[in-house]
């Protein structure tokens, strides 16, 4: 038994007619599109195992669909057609069959991998009477089954001894992938992330990307700017090395061509191509460096806002920082509940940013001088770089594991040296870039020698 964290949708949306059609859109519940599809694909007389393995094919079908985003990542508004050529066969308000739908209620979050990946396996079929194809015939598993072969059987014979059936996926909502702000150049995250990997797979097809070497970090480096540039420039988008909405559905799009995911001959996903390695929601009890970053910004904005508690930045998540969490979100109108979800940190940093862009020049507050809202990664430029240049080589006086650097105003090789340096000292990822927690380390460091 395989398992992975794809999600089976409460919701599906059918286009009813072919992709560039003018036709109307049908959004119905996951299990009443199944049961549809299975009622108009086949028969309700065929023996048990035949219906049970051809609706594992149709389920696994239409998740593949969803989970690679195949319309939706092509700008159309919908998850998949009732086209038969291209999708499977959903009549609007059609009949459906009782044994049919006592079946479908028992595996519609159950469906077909290959062993290894956790994409929903592409689980192309046709009649194998008037139509061929290489995946399931249809016609052809009601042989079978009267040979007494299981629906695993039947499906191994057709799809080859390597698939494996995830049983009881959970069900929830059918969330976009993208991730609603644009990425660019000292942006942070597990989509940033996700972008790396994909380009430097893209790259294997389309050489003139450029590969990205700190493909395991989420910071949106140099690099991963000139990666998205050429990729913009290779496929007409505005050239701008930015990841907005367009960009990254195109890339989406063509990581998905190039792996071959909505094939039957498709490369499929790992769990380590697609795992997050940021925690993606902060609450009580927990700790680490992304606390470190949040106390920051909520101590911050402090400053500004009496109605938030001043706390510590001490990397754990204490009822003080629960407190300001629970006093930020009330005044912002957020659900009141101490967690930080990814609206609620999306929230803190447009604020924190929008104070920060507000400051008069040379101002500094009284936990130093204010990160800028974005990290400092190498070949960028400005005042911003000049004062940790500064700060550094104050710290260098005192540390001689921390070179001393030239005041330039530019991330060269010299100050991303000396950044890690210090990363390894206070044990936080050294990855030579400064977000809200090295430069809070550097400007408190410096401070207090």
């Amino acid at each position: 038994m395989a398992t992975n964290p794809v999600v089976v949708p409460n919701t599906i949306t059918v286009h009813l007619g072919r992709p560039d059609e003018a036709a109307e859109n049908v959004t119905v519940t996951f299990t009443d599109y199944i049961k549809n599809v299975a009622s108009n694909e086949i028969y309700p007389t065929w023996p048990d195992s035949a219906i049970r393995a051809n609706i594992l094919a149709q389920i696994s079908f239409a998740l593949n669909r969803i989970y690679t985003e195949y319309y939706r990542s092509r700008g159309y508004d919908f998850d998949i057609t009732n086209n038969t050529v291209i999708d499977q066969a959903f009549v609007k308000d059609g009949e459906i069959f009782d044994n049919i739908c006592k079946i479908v209620d028992q595996i519609f979050n159950n469906y077909i991998v290959k062993s290894g990946s956790i994409v929903p396996y592409a689980a192309k079929f046709c009649d194998g009477v008037y139509t061929q194809c290489r995946g399931l015939s249809q016609w052809g598993s009601v042989d079978l089954a009267n040979q007494g072969l299981l629906p695993y059987q039947i499906l191994q014979y057709y799809y080859g001894d390597d698939i494996e059936i995830v049983y009881n996926a959970p069900v929830g909502e059918n969330t976009p992938s993208y991730p609603g702000i644009p990425l660019r150049r000292g942006t942070f995250s597990d989509e940033v992330l996700t972008i790396k990997r994909q380009l430097n797979r893209i790259r294997l097809n389309y050489p003139a990307i450029p590969y990205i070497s700190s493909a395991t970090t989420g910071i949106f480096d140099a690099e991963t700017e000139d990666s998205v540039k050429a990729f913009q420039q290779i496929f007409n988008l505005t050239v701008d090395g930015i990841v907005g909405k367009a960009t990254w559905y195109k890339i989406k799009q063509i990581y998905n061509a190039v792996k071959q995911l909505s094939e039957l001959t498709s490369e499929g996903l790992t769990i380590s191509d697609v795992e997050r390695k940021y925690t993606t929601e902060l609450q009580y009890g927990d700790s680490g460096v992304r606390v470190r970053a949040l106390q920051y910004y909520l101590a911050f904005l402090g400053y500004f806002y009496p109605e938030l508690p001043p706390i510590p930045i001490t990397g754990f998540f204490d009822e003080a920082t629960r407190d300001a969490v629970y006093s930020f979100q009330s005044a912002y109108g957020l659900p009141v509940n101490g967690k930080v979800d990814l609206n609620t940190f999306l929230k803190i940093d447009e604020v924190y940013r929008s104070i920060v862009s507000d400051l008069p020049a040379n101002y500094q507050s009284a936990i130093g001088e204010p990160f800028p809202g974005k990290f400092l990664v190498e070949g960028d430029t400005g005042e911003n770089l000049s004062i940790i240049q500064r700060y550094l080589n104050v710290i260098s006086q005192n540390d001689p594991n921390i070179k001393k650097v030239e005041v330039t105003g530019e991330f060269d090789e010299a100050t991303k040296a000396a950044v890690i340096a210090l990363q390894k000292q206070l044990g936080i990822e050294q990855s030579g870039a400064i977000g809200p927690v090295t430069w809070s380390e550097i400007v408190t460091l410096g401070n207090n020698l």
